[in-house]
Formats: C-alpha cells, sequence, structure tokens
C-alpha cells in the first residue's frame, strides 16, 4: 500500500516531533520532510513533492497563507492543510482563498487531525467541525446583510413599480393599478435602471425574483 507523503511545517520542533511520531505511525502516512519557515516550506515542497504539507499558519517569513499559495499556484497535487491554534475567521478564509484544502486546530483530537489529512490527500477539503460552523454562520450573515442591501437605494414607490415589473405587466398598466401616469412610471423604471446599474426591464425583473423581493413584500 502506497503511503501518504507528508511534510511538516512549524517552527517549533516539539510540535514537528510530536506530529511525526503521531503520523508515522500510522500505516498509511510517512513524514518525509520538515521546514520551519515558509521559504524552507516552498522549497522542501518542491524538492520532495509530498502529497500532503501539514503547515501553522503564523511561521517565519512570508507566512503559512503565503506559503500555501504558492504551493497550491506551483504544485497543485500537493494538499495544504493549515494546523493552528488560531480560530480566526478572517485568516480561515484567507487561508482557504489561498489554496489550503483543510483547516484544523491543534486542540483537535488525533483522530479528527488524521481524517483531515486522508481527506486532503484524496483531494478533499475538510474543516475543523467548529470553524465550519462559524463560516457557515458568516456566510449566511453576509447574504442576509445582501439581501437587506439589494433594494436599499430604491423609494418605497419605485419597490411598488418594480413589484409590479416583475410580474411582467407594463407601465400603462402599472400606472393603473398604482394610480400613476405612464410617464412617471417609465420614470420610475429609469430611475432604477440607473441605481441598480441594468440595462433593460428583464434584468430589473431578474433582480428582483434573485434578490426574494416577492417574499420581501409579502412578510412587510
Amino acid at each position: 500500500m502506497d503511503k501518504t507523503k507528508i511534510i511538516l511545517v512549524d517552527d517549533h520542533a516539539i510540535v514537528r516531533l510530536g506530529l511525526m511520531t503521531l503520523l508515522n505511525d500510522q500505516p498509511d502516512m510517512e513524514v518525509v520532510g520538515e521546514a520551519s519557515t515558509a521559504l524552507e516550506a516552498v522549497n522542501i515542497v518542491a524538492r520532495l513533492q509530498p502529497d500532503v504539507a501539514l503547515m501553522d499558519i503564523r511561521i517565519p517569513g512570508e507566512g503559512g497563507i503565503e506559503a500555501a499559495r504558492q504551493i497550491a499556484s506551483q504544485f497543485p497535487s500537493t494538499k495544504v492543510v493549515m494546523l493552528t491554534s488560531f480560530a480566526d475567521d478572517e485568516l480561515i478564509v484567507r487561508a482557504i482563498s489561498a489554496g489550503a484544502v483543510g483547516y484544523v486546530l491543534k486542540q483537535v483530537g488525533n483522530e479528527e487531525l488524521l481524517r483531515a489529512i486522508q481527506a486532503a490527500a484524496r483531494g478533499e477539503a475538510l474543516l475543523d467541525p467548529s470553524t465550519t460552523a462559524r463560516l457557515l454562520s458568516r456566510v449566511r450573515e453576509t447574504e442576509r446583510r445582501m439581501e437587506e442591501d439589494a433594494f436599499r437605494m430604491l423609494s418605497d414607490r419605485e419597490m411598488d413599480v418594480l413589484l409590479w415589473l416583475a410580474r411582467g405587466r407594463t407601465n400603462a398598466e402599472i400606472g393603473q393599478l398604482l394610480n400613476l401616469s405612464e410617464k412617471t412610471v417609465g420614470n420610475y423604471v429609469g430611475n432604477m435602471f440607473e441605481k441598480l446599474h441594468l440595462g433593460n426591464r428583464i434584468e430589473l425583473a431578474a433582480y428582483a425574483y434573485q434578490h426574494h423581493l416577492f417574499e420581501k413584500r409579502s412578510s412587510e
């Protein structure tokens, strides 16, 4: 059975020793190299072409995130798993954006760490469960704010016009429904084109559906 080749990147020798002992005890894993700085990490990956780089996010030099970026770009067959004490959402997002496929806290148990390495070797992504929960919460909050901001620039009357426009009504029909002249409705539509940076009625209608206008108005 081929073993998963791993390099350890951490500036604390005692941490690397503990990890090496754990990983070399596994029948399907082998630590083939060590590094303590970002530059060393990139160089050792270039030389050894390991399957997985288990890397601390805070290492001397350019740091673990930049090392992950270079490794993901230059040596995509080597998967980077961040192992760190820092449960920082911003660092997590930056690490994943840089190309890391895993982000595991040093406080996790051995089994969780081994699963993360195995997942990375298979080309899968795996985050520490608590990290995943926080990121999902953050994503949902971002989506909620985006939804709230989607119509922020529109007046209540423009929202009324958009509601009927999205239902396929003409300007004349909207005017009758809202007791407005057709020209006034046209002015509202033109204003929405400008405010939302859209070019035609189809794009306006699609925008309304995309940002759940009907649900918003029904809940008001």
